[in-house]
């Protein structure tokens, strides 16, 4: 009886309860770094007030919520489904954020795109790397049951790939390289074959060198940002040079993102200064989003952050489980993807408060304050949940772990 009770209370949260708990532990917790980050935004860019953004923030939480578990509701395979049409409007929507995209939150690049009539701006870009993954998933599915030409291969996979990798390039090139990343990795897990993957990752390079040389040399790619990139990559060498060089001012007026950083990790010790006490949140820039993590380490210390990594390791864990007990080979395929999308820019993100990387734009999954990135995470989880809410079902028509040409064909 009490065994009953007990799954009737659990029956709201469709799916894996674990990775469910996860997600709201770390949902509730980012309400408090934001409220205490989000004071730079108020008294430093005089954009709002603290307690208008972690309302907003708030907001966004519960409705990213409900969509993960709407999203619960669909199969997963009719997302497969309409993932190309997805990607098409996205594609639109790139390029018209390319000639009206706009800059919000004190931020440098134009890559939002404000809805007509109302104050709502969202980034294209995340939607379109989404929904590119789920395409790619899909179509490695469908076309697993022989070898595919070379000019299928060029026109239905790396066509899109970079496409929209040079669509989000000019204004995001953080996102455009994880982009390209995260595409290799699903090519290698979904099967391709290797000399198509050392191709596309020969092309690849070739492309970005092109986009390079044309945006530093030419006036072909108006507004572009490659400047901005190669002086971060320049600032993070310099910063890591052993030489009397890196004492210059110059240097340490470019590097003064990370010095902030180092120094609110710093400030932080084992066990924090205590939620809102962070010191350096006010000379830290983008603190409520890029640079959360080092103010979550200033506030919470080197054991708070350790918690918050533990459940993040324990998220991508049952990710990898999912995957592993899915059936469906376009389930597991896409459960490991975008399993792999979230890992990359949760690692990225650390690396830069750590100063591991150059400065990127990347935010903290499922706490930096930015609704689209929010949004986004809560739909891939939404999706992962949804696949592993369907390993019962399969298991009880009888599916075993290998399946059948037919069965590939009829799931994807």
């Amino acid at each position: 009886m009490d065994e009953q009770n007990t799954e009737n209370r659990f029956e709201f949260l469709k799916g894996d309860k674990v990775l469910w708990m996860v997600i709201l532990v770390i949902s509730i917790f980012s309400i408090f770094p934001v409220y205490s980050a989000s004071s730079n935004l108020e008294y430093i860019v005089n954009n709002g007030t603290t307690t208008g953004h972690v309302i907003k923030h708030m907001f966004f939480v519960v409705l990213g919520l409900a969509i993960m578990r709407l999203v619960g509701t669909i199969k997963y395979e009719y997302i497969g489904k309409l993932s190309s049409i997805l990607l098409g409007l996205m594609i639109v929507l790139l390029v018209v954020t390319m000639f009206t995209g706009q800059t919000i939150d004190g931020a440098s690049a134009s890559r939002w795109l404000k809805i007509p009539g109302t104050p709502i701006s969202f980034q294209p870009s995340s939607f379109a790397f989404l929904m590119l993954i789920i395409y790619l998933c899909r179509y490695l599915t469908k076309k697993i049951t022989r070898e595919r030409l070379p000019i299928e291969n060029i026109m239905y996979i790396f066509g899109p790939i970079l496409l929209v990798f040079v669509l989000v390039a000019k204004d995001n090139g953080s996102t455009a390289l994880m982009i390209l990343m995260v595409s290799v990795v699903v090519l290698v897990i979904g099967q391709l074959h290797w000399k198509y993957i050392a191709g596309f990752i020969s092309a690849s390079f070739v492309a970005i060198v092109l986009f390079l040389l044309i945006a530093l040399n030419t006036n072909m790619i108006g507004g572009n940002r490659v400047h901005t990139w190669m002086s971060r990559v320049e600032t993070f060498t310099s910063s890591k040079a052993k030489s009397a060089d890196v004492d210059d001012e110059s240097v340490k007026a470019k590097n003064y993102q990370v010095m902030q950083a180092k120094a609110a990790i710093v400030h932080g010790g084992i066990t924090g200064m205590g939620p809102g006490k962070s010191a350096l949140k006010q000379m830290l820039p983008q603190s409520a989003s890029d640079f959360i993590f080092a103010v979550i380490v200033e506030e919470y210390g080197v054991i708070g952050a350790a918690f918050l990594i533990c459940l993040y390791l324990i998220m991508m864990i049952r990710i990898v489980m999912i995957a592993s007990k899915m059936p469906a080979f376009f389930g597991s395929l896409l459960v490991l993807s975008l399993g792999v999308m979230i890992f990359i820019q949760l690692s990225v993100n650390i690396a830069v408060a750590i100063n591991l990387i150059p400065v990127t734009g990347q935010p903290l999954p499922l706490i930096s304050y930015g609704g689209t990135s929010m949004l986004v995470t809560y739909l891939q989880l939404g999706i992962i949940l949804n696949i592993s809410s369907r390993i019962q079902i399969y298991d009880e028509e009888g599916m075993g772990k290998k399946q059948s040409i037919a069965e590939i064909n009829d799931i994807a």
